[in-house]
């Protein structure tokens, strides 16, 4: 037995664990638990502020089963086994000459949980990171291994890109991944209304754009991050300004102002507008994988939720006005990032460009009036939770949501129709 938490503390087990090496451990682990009639949960990084890694069986812990099996440079087509952290990966990409199309905020995540919760970067011409998946190896509910690409299984290739880990154990991924490149980054702060005022302008404008709007003040940070021609020169940040801006005040300094509000949340406003003031203008050139990612080592609580496009600068002015008009206060900011369509079927971007704006609470203060406001906004305008963030919509409200939901219920059926793979989260989101 073994006692598990989540990174944000929102989830635990205490459960036996089992850490297979290769894809025939797994097979063999899966297949003795469903004898026992034993409940299995592969685990990723434990990045999901839900339960959804949360078993009363077994956990399958996959730091051992890691690294790439095989790379083509000429096509781009990189196979790396599931427990693969992507941190590790895109360094070794990049030595290979190769980097992902598009990547998310954080690196810490193994690939298969980024992609079976969908996780996303920002870019409206680039999907999420399931998009990039070219093929997957499953270790069903028998322990028998299924291959899925867009011509073999393709129901199931279209249901396991992002398949909550319901379907069975991903052992491996293979990635359609492009010649490595660089990015310019330009950050600098704004004002919310200019922000939204520009915003498809901004979208379109930039390879990669997002922002970050600091609550109860007008003030924003934007980041456009876009590529550059090939030879071009990096220019990464100095080893100072990465460690002020990044380390002390992004992280030490804002987690110690989270702590003094959390005894005295009045000050919240006057910090946030502190805080938004220090930001300065910043521009570098540095591997693309490098400016993607940041560094977080404050603790919070995220939901985060998929609006149509068109609909993010309603649904911020709505949040706006609920936290005038709440009392409600926030110390992080609000992030909103943007995705194209996609036609995988639980994807949040499923069949529209889609917006997706996140918000935190401090994990030492209470989240759940926040969320709850921000879910039913989001809901207004057909919004779609992040699977692996904190929401509390069910399989009746989901269903309405995702045109091909009960088409992957029919997958589920036919993969696992013991449930081998399931526990609460899933049966909440899922149904039964």
């Amino acid at each position: 037995m073994a006692a598990w938490t989540n990174w944000a503390g929102t989830a635990n087990a205490d459960v036996p664990v089992a850490s297979p090496a290769n894809v025939a451990e797994i097979s063999a682990l899966v297949a003795a638990a469903a004898e026992r009639g034993q409940r299995v949960k592969p685990l990723g990084a434990g990045h999901s502020f839900t339960d959804i890694a949360a078993t009363d069986g077994v956990q399958l812990r996959l730091d051992r089963l890691a690294g790439i099996v095989r790379a083509d440079r000429e096509t781009g087509l990189v196979t790396v086994l599931a427990g693969t952290r992507l941190r590790a990966l895109n360094e070794s990409l990049w030595r290979l000459g190769l980097s992902m199309t598009n990547l998310g905020d954080l690196d810490l995540q193994t690939i298969s949980g980024a992609i079976s919760t969908g996780t996303h970067g920002t870019g409206a011409r680039y999907g999420g990171l399931a998009t990039q998946v070219r093929a997957l190896e499953l270790v069903l509910a028998d322990g028998t291994v299924l291959t899925c690409d867009a011509e073999t299984n393709p129901e199931v290739f279209a249901a396991a890109r992002v398949g909550l880990g319901a379907l069975g154990v991903i052992a491996t991924v293979t990635l359609q991944c492009e010649p490595a490149y660089a990015l310019a980054a330009a950050e600098a702060p704004a004002s919310l209304e200019d922000v939204l005022a520009e915003l498809e302008a901004n979208v379109i404008g930039n390879d990669h754009f997002e922002f970050y709007w600091f609550p109860h003040t007008p003030r924003v940070l934007t980041k456009r991050n876009n590529r550059v021609l090939p030879g071009t020169g990096l220019r990464p940040l100095g080893p100072f300004r990465h460690w002020l801006d990044d380390d002390l005040l992004a992280n030490r300094v804002f987690d110690g102002l989270n702590r003094l509000t959390t005894r005295r949340p009045a000050m919240i406003p006057r910090v946030n507008g502190l805080a938004s003031r220090l930001l300065t203008a910043r521009d570098y050139i540095d591997r693309s994988h490098r400016v993607f990612a940041s560094m977080r080592t404050v603790r919070f609580r995220e939901m985060e939720y998929a609006v149509p496009r068109a609909a993010v600068a309603g649904a911020l002015r709505e949040i706006e006005r609920y936290l005038a008009g709440s009392g409600e206060q926030v110390g992080l900011p609000v992030e909103v990032r943007f995705a194209a369509a996609d036609e995988i079927w639980l994807s949040t971007a499923h069949q529209r460009d889609s917006g997706y704006v996140a918000v935190h609470q401090y994990h030492r203060r209470d989240h759940d009036p926040y969320f709850h406001a921000v879910e039913e906004i989001a809901k207004d305008v057909g919004g779609r939770p992040h699977w692996g963030k904190i929401h509390y919509r069910d399989a009746a409200s989901l269903r309405e949501a995702y045109p091909n939901f009960d088409d992957f219920l029919a997958v589920r059926d036919k993969l696992d129709p013991q449930r081998l793979f399931g526990n609460d989260y899933l049966t909440r989101v899922l149904g039964s």
